[in-house]
């Protein structure tokens, strides 16, 4: 879009391949590692590429680093926000007993969590501009972090991708082998706790035996959901996708019935809106960013996460 519009750009990207391209744009990849080197060499390449542009934009909610470059080098920097990026690294160490983001806000715990707030209200500080991907994210910057609303400008996730109506369900089907004849609900999402598969697994036991579950993506709760379901004695009745390339995506959202996110957490998803332009029927958790996307009983129906 910038290209297009005749501006140069440069990104920086933590990216498994080592030398991108494809792009017309100039890729810098920092390659998987020790996540430290990694956000040390991101810290560099920002260095080393800010002195060039006239404006950083970070798209990294853990980004210290990051901003810290473009500071010392005096450029406008702005931060896209997805998530509490504090609550999100203390929920995944432990430090807070499972607590979702609602309750998170506004609660003391103890000094790592402490440190990680103040960490992120810094970075926050430094940055000239943020933007929100809902007014969900939009009201905890301003609310929980004392974020001036002046300072934060809430920008809807969006999806360009091409609407391919000329492929059916059946289609879409005979390309990935599924049954025809059989019932599909399909979930895409990393596998974290917070993205609640596990009622998706007990929903679905309680189903009849010819519907499946398609779980596409992979992540920390990718064994233990596993172990669930061959506990609920669901057997075959539930694909383990592993992480799809985003090209088959679209094929698996039209050989759907249904499809299902049960996240705790969502700021707003990419997938839900990808979902509705592709026109399967949809099925999401009432939290935080969801209802910005699915209006319940208009273009979805909206659950309790926990109600299975």
């Amino acid at each position: 879009f910038l290209v297009e519009r005749g501006h140069q750009v440069h990104v920086v990207a933590f990216c498994s391949d080592p030398d991108p391209q494809g792009y017309p744009f100039r890729v810098t990849s920092i390659a998987r590692g020790s996540l430290p080197v990694r956000y040390l060499k991101a810290f560099a390449a920002v260095w080393k590429a800010a002195p060039q542009a006239d404006v950083v934009y970070v798209n990294e909610h853990l980004a210290l680093l990051h901003v810290l470059a473009a500071k010392l080098r005096a450029k406008p920097t702005m931060i896209r926000i997805m998530v509490d990026g504090s609550w999100e690294i203390a929920h995944r160490k432990g430090w807070i007993g499972g607590d979702g983001i609602d309750v998170y806000q506004g609660k003391s715990y103890g000094l790592k969590v402490a440190f990680v707030r103040a960490l992120q209200r810094l970075w926050w500080a430094w940055c000239d501009h943020i933007i929100s991907c809902s007014d969900y994210l939009r009201g905890i910057l301003i609310d929980s972090y004392g974020v001036p609303p002046t300072k934060v400008q809430r920008v809807w996730n969006a999806h360009h991708g091409p609407k391919d109506s000329a492929l059916s369900r059946e289609e879409a089907r005979a390309k990935l082998g599924v049954v025809p004849s059989s019932k599909l609900v399909l979930t895409i999402c990393r596998l974290m706790g917070w993205k609640r598969v596990d009622n998706i697994l007990r929903a679905l036991a309680a189903l009849p035996a010819d519907v499946t579950l398609a779980v596409a993506g992979d992540g920390d709760m990718e064994q233990e959901w596993k172990q669930l379901a061959t506990e609920l004695g669901l057997g075959g009745r539930v694909l383990w996708l592993g992480n799809v390339p985003h090209k088959d995506i679209p094929l698996w959202i039209r050989a759907a019935d249904v499809f299902v996110l049960n996240s705790e957490y969502e700021g707003l998803s990419h997938t839900l809106v990808e979902v509705l332009h592709l026109g399967t029927p949809i099925v999401a958790s009432r939290v935080c960013g969801n209802p910005e996307v699915v209006v319940d009983g208009v273009n979805g129906l909206l659950v309790d996460p926990q109600d299975w």
